[in-house]
């Protein structure tokens, strides 16, 4: 989604629906770049048959925006924006399409200017936007494709989600909102622009430009159309496009990737699967190993962020795709896709997580770029005071977790017996307003806190460093803090803070904190964890678990 998309707040949802068809695209039958020579499956109903097992929609509620998937043999992937936050493109893994697990990032780190490391600047709402993953098989590679900073364009590659991912000389062009294909012939393609669309053809190696075109103009009655995502299907070429943020459009061209193509509506302003949430827009196309289709969509769903839905798709045979509906909707539950047994069980997306080995799992994400001199991961994780600050915005080391909707909990056990006069420790609701609970030093003294009035202006710009609402003595050196947080749109969407001396019993702390539904910084809230100093460096605190439940 681009910054000149008005993106449709959920107060503003129109609840029409439309009885037009939706999307195309592909993966490959055998190895699921965007690149397919499966025939078209016939026309089928609207409303999906009746199965004994389902999936509901959310898939599950985390905010993993922008989404692009693809099949390689039997396993999908599901690559997501995340701006500002590092590593970053995360990547998803399934076998089932309905269950998912952190597989890994195609942004090893935010290497793209000091401002993303917090020093002499800040990036929050730049970084990694709308991105594209492909597999190619020639070479058995992935590349990722991605803009930064509005400004720039990069190829990272890997044999392996998990990385090493490398990232290749900077490509002349800024492709905006990329769609990366590669065609059968294993040539390159990429489909970009806003309201523009071009395609580019790519060198052989992927790194620079042969040729690009403009191949499509959207007509003023339409209005923003990007977010594009390429597909070869049957022979045909289709651009899918989303009209943010609550519609879906296709361009086809059956006379090759240079067009020219013709628009076809698939749908706008289709109610979706949560109550007060937006329309489910801007995904991708995917074919399963048995020849079917799904779409695989987010739902603007604020607080918490933008969240992932699928449905199946079929095709008419005029070569056009249909979004199947249940009541004219996009269905809360579909029957599961027809796949063999999955090799293994996906590991969950929440539980509990002790820190083992020598680094974080791939479900973690830094508010920037760390400093990998002021953290260590040994059985626990210790944070070091990395910045001097008075600004939760402006610390380094912050490390984040997507909240878990419609409800959730996370729970840090905090060992706070290295930390130093001035330090500032907690477990907080980050977004552009904020609130904490967490530890005080001053004076030698150590106070638990819970503070709100952390807050930026539409420029990113700290207003608010925020005041503190209660105060708790501390008794002993380690203490379990806690948040819970509701985040389905509408007026509930409240977090409260508790702590715990002993684990079992925990008290709150402070005032029930609203969190901000506005669409305009993107992310969702995140769970984070901090520490930084406001006197010196030198403190540190070790987190010794991090639980995440849901109901």
């Amino acid at each position: 989604m681009s910054a000149s998309g008005d993106p449709h707040h959920p107060s503003r949802r129109l609840l029409l629906t439309t009885a037009t068809a939706l999307v195309a695209g592909t993966s490959l039958p055998l190895a699921g770049a965007h690149a397919a020579a499966a025939a078209l499956p016939g026309a089928a109903a609207q409303e999906p048959p009746g199965a004994a097992a389902s999936f509901t929609n959310p898939l599950f509620w985390q905010d993993f925006a922008d989404i692009d998937v693809i099949r390689v043999g039997d396993t999908y992937y599901y690559s997501a924006s995340t701006m500002h936050y590092s590593p970053g493109a995360p990547i998803l893994r399934s076998y089932d399409l309905v269950n998912w697990e952190f597989a890994g990032h195609s942004v090893p780190r935010l290497d793209f200017g000091a401002k993303y490391d917090l020093s002499g600047g800040r990036g929050y709402v730049r970084g990694v936007w709308a991105s594209s993953l492909a597999y190619r098989p020639s070479n058995r590679t992935f590349y990722w494709l991605g803009q930064i900073d509005f400004a720039r364009t990069y190829i990272y590659t890997a044999t392996s989600v998990e990385g090493p991912w490398s990232r290749h000389a900077e490509l002349p062009q800024v492709y905006f909102d990329a769609g990366l294909l590669v065609d059968s012939d294993d040539t390159m393609y990429v489909a970009y622009g806003n309201t523009q669309i071009h395609v580019a053809q790519l060198s052989p190696d992927g790194r620079s430009q042969v040729r690009s075109q403009q191949v499509f103009s959207t007509p003023s009655s339409i209005g923003t159309l990007e977010g594009a995502r390429f597909y070869k299907i049957n022979g045909a070429y289709y651009i899918f496009l989303t009209r943010p943020a609550n519609g879906q459009y296709i361009l086809r061209s059956t006379s090759g990737p240079f067009g020219p193509y013709t628009l076809r509506q698939i749908l706008l302003d289709l109610p979706g699967p949560i109550p007060g949430g937006g329309v489910p827009h801007q995904g991708g196309l995917v074919q399963t190993q048995n020849g079917d289709w799904y779409y695989l969509a987010f739902i603007d769903a604020y607080p918490g962020g933008r969240v992932p839905a699928l449905a199946p798709i079929t095709w008419s045979g005029d070569g056009w795709p249909q979004l199947q509906l249940v009541g004219g909707a996009w269905g809360a539950a579909y029957p599961v896709p027809n796949l063999p047994p999955p090799p293994r069980q996906v590991e969950p997306l929440t539980g509990v997580d002790t820190f083992p080995g020598t680094i974080l799992t791939p479900k973690w994400e830094w508010n920037h770029n760390p400093d990998p001199a002021h953290y260590t991961v040994n059985n626990g994780l210790t944070l070091r005071a990395a910045t001097v600050t008075g600004d939760l915005y402006s610390a380094r080391n912050t490390l984040t977790h997507r909240v878990p909707g419609p409800t959730s909990t996370a729970t840090i056990t905090l060992d706070h017996q290295q930390m130093r006069d001035g330090d500032r420790v907690g477990l907080a609701m980050l977004r552009d307003a904020s609130a904490w609970i967490g530890l005080k030093r001053d004076n030698g003294a150590t106070r638990l806190v819970m503070v709100d009035g952390l807050t930026m202006d539409s420029n990113w710009n700290t207003t608010g460093t925020g005041s503190e609402r209660a105060t708790a003595p501390v008794t002993g050196t380690r203490i379990q803090l806690r948040a819970t947080a509701d985040i389905r749109p509408g007026a509930g969407r409240q977090a409260r803070f508790s702590y715990s001396t002993d684990g079992i019993t925990f008290t709150g702390l402070g005032p029930a904190f609203t969190l901000n539904n506005a669409w305009q910084f993107f992310m969702g809230y995140r769970y984070a964890i901090f520490n930084h100093a406001t006197q010196a460096l030198g403190g540190a605190v070790t987190v010794n678990r991090f639980e995440l439940t849901t109901p």
